[in-house]
C-alpha cells in the first residue's frame, strides 16, 4: 500500500464532517465514481502499514507466489465412507493451516452462481433513487444497505458499497428483499443453508466430535448474506476494497466473481485467493476459532482496490449477530485437556459481535478482548 505524499495533501483535515457529507449523499462510492471523480477522496487513504513482515505483498505477478496455493477441494463422492474421510482430512488440515479453502462440487449449480452474482450487480445498477430508500445505519433494520458499516470509527473508509440482510433464522418478508433480486436472494440462502449444514458436519468429524456436534449448538441457525459491490478506483494504490480483518462469525462461505483481489496473510505474506470458475471459497471465522480452542484459525484478509471493476462478491456468513440469545460459547469442552486448557472465556454470540461492531475494521483482532 502506498501512502499519500503527505507534501501535497493536508496532513489534518476534518475527517468528520468529510465522512458525514460522504454518508448523506446516501450514494455509496458507487455514487463517487457516478460523478466523474478522478482522484480518492483523502477519507479513503489507507494509512501506510508499519514496516514489519505486514508490509509484504504477495500477488499472482509476484515469483514467490507460487511457493504458496490456497487449497481447493472437491466434495465430490461424500457419500463413499473412504472418501468422506479423505475429504474431512483436508478440510480439517485446511482450517488449521489457512483457515481459508477453496470448494468444488458444493452442490450449488453455476447458474444460481451467476444469477446471484448478476441480482447483486442489478441492486447497486438500479435508480440511485430506489436504492436511497434502503441505504441505512439502522442494524434493526430488514435489508441494509450502505456504505462501510465501521465508516465514523474506522480509521480509513474502504472503497467499498455493501448491502445485508439476515435471511436465517427470521427471514425478511419477500416483499421487503430488494425487488431487483429478491427471488435469487431466497434461493441462494436456502442452498447456501444446507452447503454450511454440511461444512459444519465435516468441521466437526474433523475436530474428532460426531458429524451433528456444531449443528446441535447452533452454529448453523442464523444466516446474513451480504452483496459487495467495489467500483472502479482511480487511484488503488491508495486505498482498499476491504481493510485487514478477520471474520466475526463462525463461517463464511464467499461467491467471488473473476476480477479477483481478496487476499489471505500466510506465513506473515499477503497471498491471492484466485477466482476458480464455480468453487466458492470459504473461511474460518472468530467464533469457530474461539470453540476449536484455536484448533481452526480465523485467518486476516482483505480486498485491494482495482481498476478492472466494478467487483462483485456475495458473501454467507453463519451468525446470529445481534439477535437475543442467552446460549454461551466458549471452547468446547471434548478438546481440552491439561495440556490444552481453554484460552477464551464462555460468551454469547450478541456480546461478541457487539464488541466486533464497535471496534470495526482497525487491523487487530476481536478475540484477544475476550482471553481468558
Amino acid at each position: 500500500m502506498v501512502a499519500p505524499n503527505t507534501n501535497e495533501v493536508p496532513t489534518i483535515y476534518d475527517r468528520k464532517s468529510e465522512v458525514k457529507a460522504f454518508d448523506d449523499t446516501k450514494e455509496g462510492v458507487k455514487g463517487l465514481v457516478d460523478a466523474g471523480i478522478t482522484e480518492v477522496p483523502r477519507i479513503f487513504y489507507q494509512p501506510p502499514e508499519p514496516d514489519d513482515h505486514y508490509s509484504i505483498n504477495i500477488t499472482s505477478s509476484d515469483s514467490q507466489a507460487i511457493q504458496f496455493s490456497i487449497p481447493v477441494i472437491d466434495l465430490e463422492g461424500l457419500g463413499s465412507p473412504a472418501k468422506r474421510k479423505e475429504i474431512v482430512a483436508k478440510v480439517g488440515e485446511a482450517s488449521e493451516t489457512w483457515g481459508f479453502f477453496q470448494i468444488e462440487n458444493h452442490g450449488i449449480s453455476a447458474g444460481v452462481l451467476e444469477e446471484i452474482r448478476d441480482g447483486v450487480r442489478g441492486f447497486y445498477e438500479q435508480d440511485t433513487r430506489v436504492k436511497k430508500e434502503l441505504y441505512t445505519r439502522n442494524h434493526f433494520r430488514p435489508v441494509i444497505y450502505h456504505s462501510n458499516f465501521d465508516l465514523y470509527t474506522a480509521p480509513a473508509t474502504n472503497w467499498r458499497d455493501s448491502f445485508m440482510c439476515y435471511m436465517a433464522p427470521n427471514p425478511p418478508k419477500p416483499e421487503d428483499l430488494p425487488e431487483v433480486c429478491r427471488d435469487i436472494l431466497v434461493e441462494y440462502s436456502t442452498q447456501v443453508m444446507k452447503l454450511g449444514k454440511l461444512l459444519f458436519e465435516l468441521l466437526s468429524e474433523a475436530l474428532g466430535l460426531k458429524p451433528s456436534h456444531l449443528l446441535d449448538i447452533d452454529c448453523s441457525e442464523g444466516l446474513q448474506v451480504i452483496g459487495h459491490y467495489y467500483p472502479d478506483c482511480p487511484q488503488p494504490e491508495l486505498t482498499l476494497g476491504t481493510s485487514k480483518h478477520a471474520d466475526s462469525d463462525f463461517l463464511t462461505i464467499l461467491l467471488q466473481d473473476h476480477i479477483g483481489g481478496l487476499q489471505v496473510l500466510h506465513h506473515n505474506k499477503w497471498i491471492d485467493v484466485p477466482p476458480v470458475p464455480g468453487a466458492l471459497v470459504v473461511n474460518i471465522g472468530d467464533l469457530l476459532q474461539l470453540i476449536s480452542n484455536d484448533r481452526f484459525r480465523s485467518v486476516e484478509h482483505r480486498v485491494l482496490a482495482n481498476r478492472a471493476g466494478p467487483r462483485i462478491s456475495v458473501a454467507s456468513f453463519f451468525i446470529t449477530g445481534l439477535l437475543p440469545s442467552a446460549r454461551l460459547y466458549g471452547p468446547i469442552k471434548e478438546l481440552l485437556s491439561e495440556e490444552n486448557p481453554p484460552k477464551y472465556r464462555e460468551i454469547t454470540v450478541k456480546e461478541y459481535y457487539s464488541h466486533f461492531n464497535k471496534k470495526g475494521l482497525d487491523g487487530t483482532s476481536a478475540l484477544t478482548y475476550f482471553n481468558v
